[in-house]
This record gives C-alpha cells, sequence and structure tokens, in this order.
C-alpha cells in the first residue's frame, strides 16, 4: 500500500519516498519527543528553568529540516527541537544550554533556544519575534547574490504574523525574489488568543496574495506530507529564486509553555487534535505497511534512551559557570584586530558631504561583499545624494534601494552578515531609526553576546537641528544607542574624521551607529585625505589647547563652541571633540579636565538622559578632586524640535552656550 487514506487521520502517500527516509522521519519525531517528555520531568525537577512544548508539532520541524540540505540557514522558534536534533546538534550541548552552563551555546546568557551555531547552519530566535524573519531575507539574499542555489528556511508562529516584521520582511523577499521559505506554524492560538482574534482572513496562506507571493497550505501533522512538498518546493526555489509561504495547519497540545497551562483551549478541541498526534498516527501507517517493525521501533527507543541519559550525565557532571566580571565585559563586542590604513598628504579640500560620500565609495572598493541600503538611495542617490552615481560604479545588486520599512532593512543587513557580508544602511533620516529600534537595540547590539555572531553592520543617520526641519526631520537621538552595550556610536565633527571614522566604522565587524549632521554635509569644507584611511574608533580629538576650563562636545557642538570661542580670544579654552560616543574615550577627558580644574559638556540633543549627564557623573566620579566649580552641562530645551526658525533658535543649546561658559569661569 503506497497511498492510502484509513485507518489514519492523514493521507499518507510514500510513493516516492524510499524507506530509510521513511523511517528517518520517524527516529528523529520519536527522538524530539522523548528529549521533550524527559524535559517536562526535569522542569518539574527544577533542573531546567522553562519550556516551551512543541509536542504534537514535531513533523513541521523535522519534516522541513530534512528537506533541507545541511548548510542551507533554518531559523527555527521555542517550539522546534526537532530542528536541532535533525541537525544532529550533541545532546549535551543542547542539555547544558536549558542549564545554563558553558558548553551550552550563550555561555549561560540566554536560555531555552534563544542560540544560534554557524557550524550547524541555525539561528535562533530572540523574544521579540519579527526580526527573524528580516534576518532569513538577508541570508537568502547574499545567497543569491553569491549565486549559490540555497534557501532559507524561517519559523514563525499563527501570533508573529500580527507583528509588522512579518509583513516588512515578506514584502522585501517579495520584491527581491528571496529564496526564502516562510514557514508558519499556525497551531490554533498566541499564547491563550485564538487566531480568530489574530487575524480575519481563513487562512494565513492568504496573506501571500498581497505579497504577490506564492503560498501553500500543508497539513502540519502528517510528516509525509511537509517532508514531500518541502522538498518540492525548496528543490524549486534552488532553480528559480523566490519567496515561499508555507502554513502548516497543526495544534499546540500543551500550553505556551508550562506554566500557562491550557484551560483556555475546548476539551473537544484537545481531544479532536489528540487523534492527529503526527507520531501514533504516522507509526501505525509505518507498521501496517510492513516498514516499521516492533524490533526496529524498540530499537529505536532503547537507543534514543540511552543517548539521553548519557547526554544528561554529561551535562550534570559540568560545573555551574563561575562569574567572571572581565569575561562579561570582553564578550559585549567582537575583538578584532584590523590594520589601520594611515591616511595620505595628498589631500583635496571638500565638503563633509563628499568625505562621507568618498569613504563609502573607497570602502565599496575594498569590500566587494558590502551591501549598501536605503531608501532612494540607488539612481537617486539618496535625499542628500551621498549615493549618487554609485549604481553606475557597483550595480543595484550592492545600491540597493529598499521599501520604506526599516525594522526588515536592519533585520536583513543583520542576516547578511551572518552569512559573511557587510552592510551599510542609510537611514533618510535619523529620527526614522525609530521605526527600526528593535532589531538594532534587541538583535545587532546583543548577538555576538548571546552567542558569538558578530553583526557588521553600520547604520548611517543624517541628524540635527538647524535647518528648519521640525521635530521629525531634526532629532540628534545618539542618546537612544550609547545606553545600549553591544553598538558602537560614532559622530564626526569634521570632513576628515566623517572619511577616517566612516571606513573605520565598516571595518569594524561590531555594529556602528553612524551620526552625520545635516547642517554640516554642504557647510563645513577641510583638506582631506584622498586615499583610503581609517581614523581608530574610541578616540577623541583635542581641537584647542587651554588651561582655564574644558569644553567636552562633538558633531555641531564643536563648530558651536569655535564660534563662540572666536569672540573670545582672551580664554584658554581646551575644546574635545569626542568623535566617538562609544566607545569613549575618558582617559582623554580626564587628562584634560585634571589640567584645567572645569568642565563644560557641550550637547544639541535635551539634557535630561543625554550623554553629558554620564559625562558629568564619570567627573565627578574620577575628577571630583581636581575640580574648581561643579562640572557643567549646556543642551537643548526639553521639548521637541520646533519648525520656525525663531523658536528653533530658542531651542538650540548654541543660544546658551555663551552665557554659561562665562558663568562657568567666573565661578
Amino acid at each position: 500500500m503506497n497511498h492510502t487514506t484509513t485507518p489514519y487521520s492523514f493521507e499518507f502517500d510514500n510513493r516516492f519516498v524510499s524507506n530509510p527516509i521513511l523511517l528517518e522521519l520517524f527516529r528523529n519525531m520519536l527522538k524530539s519527543r522523548m528529549i521533550e517528555e524527559k524535559m517536562l520531568i526535569l522542569l518539574r525537577q527544577g533542573k531546567i528553568s522553562k519550556w516551551f512544548s512543541g509536542i504534537g508539532q514535531e513533523a513541521i520541524s523535522v519534516g522541513v529540516t530534512m528537506a533541507l540540505q545541511p548548510d542551507e540557514y533554518i531559523l527555527p522558534m521555542h517550539r522546534n527541537l526537532g530542528v536541532f536534533t535533525t541537525r544532529k546538534i550533541p545532546l549535551n550541548r543542547l542539555f547544558s544550554q536549558w542549564q545554563g552552563k558553558a558548553s551550552g551555546f550563550t555561555k549561560g546568557r540566554d536560555r531555552s533556544f534563544h542560540f544560534g551555531t554557524q557550524e550547524y547552519k541555525i539561528v535562533g530566535m530572540i523574544s521579540h519575534l519579527g526580526p527573524q524573519l528580516g534576518v532569513a531575507d538577508g541570508i537568502a539574499l547574499a545567497h543569491k547574490l553569491r549565486k549559490e542555489a540555497k534557501v532559507t528556511a524561517v519559523f514563525t508562529g499563527e501570533g508573529g504574523t500580527s507583528e509588522g516584521d512579518f509583513h516588512e520582511a515578506l514584502n522585501i523577499a517579495s520584491v527581491w525574489d528571496l529564496p526564502v521559505l516562510f514557514c508558519v506554524e499556525n497551531n490554533g492560538y498566541g499564547l491563550s488568543t485564538p487566531i480568530n482574534e489574530q487575524f480575519n482572513c481563513k487562512n494565513i496562506a492568504d496573506k501571500g496574495i498581497g505579497y504577490g507571493m506564492e503560498a501553500h497550505i500543508i497539513e502540519g501533522n502528517n510528516v509525509l506530507e511537509v517532508y514531500t512538498k518541502v522538498n518540492e518546493i525548496a528543490k524549486s526555489v534552488r532553480e528559480n529564486p523566490r519567496p515561499v509561504l508555507l502554513e502548516f495547519k497543526t495544534f499546540r497540545m500543551r500550553g505556551h509553555e508550562e506554566a500557562s497551562g491550557t484551560k483556555y483551549v475546548p476539551d473537544e478541541l484537545l481531544n479532536e487534535w489528540a487523534t492527529k498526534d503526527p507520531i501514533s498516527n504516522y507509526s501505525k501507517f509505518l507498521n501496517d505497511e510492513g516498514i516499521l517493525t516492533k524490533d526496529i521501533e524498540t530499537y529505536y527507543k532503547d537507543s534514543i534512551q540511552a543517548e539521553i541519559d548519557e547526554n544528561l550525565q554529561i551535562s550534570y557532571a559540568e560545573n555551574s559557570i563561575v562569574s567572571d566580571e572581565t569575561n562579561e565585559l570582553n564578550d559585549v563586542y567582537y575583538d578584532a584586530v584590523n590594520k589601520l590604513f594611515k591616511d595620505s598628504e595628498s589631500k583635496n579640500n571638500i565638503r563633509y558631504i563628499d568625505a562621507v560620500s568618498e569613504g563609502l565609495k573607497q570602502s565599496l572598493e575594498k569590500h566587494d561583499n558590502l551591501i549598501v541600503m536605503g531608501q532612494d538611495i540607488a539612481e537617486y542617490g539618496g535625499v542628500f545624494k551621498i549615493t549618487e552615481g554609485f549604481v553606475e560604479q557597483f550595480g543595484k545588486d550592492r545600491i540597493r534601494n529598499t521599501p520604506i520599512c526599516e525594522s526588515g532593512i536592519v533585520a536583513t543587513a543583520m542576516g547578511l552578515s551572518i552569512n559573511k557580508m557587510k552592510a551599510v544602511v542609510e537611514m533618510q533620516f535619523s529620527d526614522f531609526v525609530s521605526s527600526g529600534f528593535n532589531p538594532i537595540v534587541n538583535y545587532l547590539a546583543k548577538s555576538y553576546y548571546r552567542w558569538e555572531q558578530n553583526a557588521d553592520v553600520v547604520i548611517r543617520l543624517p541628524c540635527g537641528g538647524g535647518v528648519g526641519a521640525g521635530p521629525f526631520h531634526s532629532q540628534t537621538n545618539e542618546a537612544w544607542f550609547t545606553k545600549v552595550p553591544g553598538l558602537k556610536v560614532v559622530y564626526p565633527a569634521f570632513p576628515q574624521d566623517a572619511k577616517g571614522l566612516l571606513i573605520a566604522a565598516i571595518n569594524d565587524p561590531n555594529p556602528v551607529m553612524f551620526f552625520e549632521h545635516k547642517a554640516l554635509y554642504r557647510n563645513v569644507y577641510q583638506d582631506v585625505s584622498d586615499n583610503y584611511f581609517d581614523i581608530e574608533l574610541g578616540i577623541a580629538s583635542v581641537i584647542k589647547e587651554g588651561k582655564d576650563v574644558s569644553i567636552i562636545t562633538y558633531g555641531m557642538g564643536v563648530h558651536w563652541a569655535l564660534e563662540v570661542l572666536e569672540a573670545h580670544k582672551d580664554i584658554s579654552v581646551e575644546l574635545i571633540d569626542l568623535r566617538t560616543l562609544s566607545p569613549l574615550d575618558t582617559k582623554m577627558i580626564y587628562s584634560s579636565v585634571k589640567k584645567t580644574g572645569k568642565a563644560l559638556i557641550l550637547q544639541e540633543d535635551t539634557l535630561f538622559g543625554g550623554i553629558s549627564s554620564d559625562i558629568s557623573a564619570l567627573i565627578m566620579e574620577n575628577c571630583f578632586e581636581y575640580l574648581d566649580a561643579p562640572v557643567k552641562r549646556v543642551a537643548s530645551l526639553e521639548t521637541p524640535i520646533p519648525f520656525a526658525k525663531s523658536l528653533e533658535n530658542q531651542f538650540l543649546a548654541k543660544s546658551r552656550l555663551e552665557k554659561e561658559l562665562l558663568n562657568l569661569l567666573s565661578y
């Protein structure tokens, strides 16, 4: 019998699947189920802290994973244990991961399935579910650009399809014809919220129509249907790259996580789906076909149980992690030694905007794996024309116009990095980075600390006021990011620094937020080295030496300070341009303040919560005995940035700088 509908809950069609594959599908599902059953016992014993059960959904994880090639990336979620076990990750490492031990994948820094491993081509989830969909786009884009016939599979649940990241990722994949399988496990409930309160269409697959995307509905509890259909689709996508939306109909037989329970689920629904258990139905089919014998099944169970017991003992024997502050701090950033490229004596007098453009162009010439993405950056050249002419030189594969979807594009950049590429993302205005905030602070910033995956991504942010652009095009929002461990923040004031620091940021394998003040673009000129050179991140610059007071600032603040000092040439001021806000050059700050005894910290950002507050605190903690006056902070008004020129002038810190400096000097 090869094609039958009775007496099972599904139609099993094994006409095109060999017996060894049929048995491997069963063994992989069984292994996942037996591990879960053991973990539920350990959870009750307090030996693991949390568990998200995939019991009843094993067919999806196992079928999809077996349909993919071993070197194709999979991005699973917390109910996809079968992905990890089918990829043959050593069980002792999984068990140690769940116990927070060192031989797990996150050194005790994250739990559950919140991890990835390049060795097994698995990219783990974060609790903010949506970004991993865009990460899959980036991984697939890298394959497509290298003309590699590979697919990427990414999982989400029916609840995750309500997130904006889902729509952004599908739209990007569709517009760019990316070879991504978007695997949606429709298991009936997002925690306790049923699907009729999540979306109003009949099927999740129907959403594919809106993106011009091929979509399929697959019986998620039928491992043969999952494997054969995904295998067929994956082969087609490798030959003809495109995204495909796959809805797997299934059910979650236990709570969202074990503490949640299932009281909100009607008993008749649980009973109905219990009859559709993927393992019992499939094993009965294999037995009836004479493919799975009692002896084989007994052997599988015994060998799996022995593997579980043996690897649990290995994990139990491992010592608990010993806290080491140095190790923790050293693992926030990927510590790569970059070669420093010296600036040349040959220079051209160019504008700030030209220096940024030149640094980006020379970086594209240097790194053939560098991709630049942003709204209107291709033929149009970007709203500030920084990438004008780039398409003609580098082509649209590398200079990519994006849809208006900041979150999805930041996640795509992360995926490019995972798949051995470099990415620069241009935010049209720094204000718009709020729409991409989640993947920046929760994915890019934390991935290296969590599972040693660096984010080789630079986010360029045209920022700042003084141009009458109002509340949504004038913010200087660097303080949103200086607080986040794992991000580097750069904010140059001069063209030479803008070019050298941008090249350094692109060479740095960590995520870098690169702020460029719009009002400086076409108003500041400087002799800039014409070669490919970089300036080390984290090193401040002394613009003027002095002995009476230290002014510590960055970006437009440097130019405001120079303007005031030009009117007060009798004052001996040491002017420090920070250039990089994270990492911060505290050594130079302390040295200057100890010399002058007075410190004024100037920022264009509003006062409360800005970086000047932290610098002030650092000075008080480390230089208190050298101070002859309280540390003074000068910043913009505690309001959104107004449009009218008179209101904006009053808002900006520049209007108060001279008065506050003179008051500090006379203290």
